[in-house]
């Protein structure tokens, strides 16, 4: 799967990454980010929740008020200059604030690194997302679009470094792994999986099967 989507990404980026950011004025970029965040508050909030995390789903929602409205439908970050910066979450964090397992890291097609349990967290983020139920059909494109739109200049912003970790490093495998697995771990405030403590089904004995 890791050389698959190595192929993908080599295919949609194109060796182009630099000249697309490049392409696009910081403005425009800015506001396709800040739409995307946006869009995906809701999601967040209804997480925060499910999570207990009250307080932080009352500032993301304050949040969302803020630059829906006074943002101009969230193309402007007014609500950080106010004192509400971005706070992302996910079901993936849910499901490690209710005590579930990380399991083995994997990698999704297209997707890309995650957890076993980010890879349950992803797709009932797909399917739970209140944007895509509460918005008519139409304007949800955008919104999809936007969201596609941000981390297509986020990996061209971030092409060098990218480029280097999966096509430069003896092992992009390994390295990708690592630094999935630190970042997430920090990410989620999780200290009791440091180090390399977690179930690589590459590793296992498959000998016999």
């Amino acid at each position: 799967m890791h050389a698959f989507n190595k192929r993908v990404d080599s295919t949609l980026s194109g060796g182009d990454g630099p000249g697309l950011a490049a392409s696009v004025p910081a403005p425009v970029a800015a506001g396709i980010g800040n739409f995307a965040d946006t869009v995906s508050l809701p999601q967040t909030v209804v997480n925060q929740i499910l999570q207990a995390r009250l307080g932080r789903a009352a500032r993301n929602t304050l949040r969302f008020s803020v630059n829906a409205t006074i943002g101009v439908a969230g193309l402007f970050d007014v609500a950080s200059e106010m004192g509400l910066p971005e706070d992302d979450s996910d079901f993936g964090e849910t499901l490690y604030v209710w005590g579930f397992p990380e399991g083995a890291y994997i990698e999704l097609p297209v997707l890309g690194p995650a957890t076993e349990r980010d890879a349950v967290g992803k797709f009932f983020d797909l399917f739970t997302d209140p944007v895509s139920y509460l918005v008519r059909t139409p304007d949800r494109y955008y919104a999809s679009g936007a969201r596609l739109a941000d981390k297509a200049l986020k990996r061209a912003e971030y092409g060098d470094s990218i480029d280097a970790l999966l096509y430069d490093s003896a092992d992009s495998y390994a390295q990708l792994r690592m630094i999935y697995l630190q970042n997430r771990r920090f990410e989620l405030g999780d200290e009791t999986s440091g180090g390399e403590d977690y179930i690589d089904p590459e590793a296992l004995d498959t000998e016999g099967f």
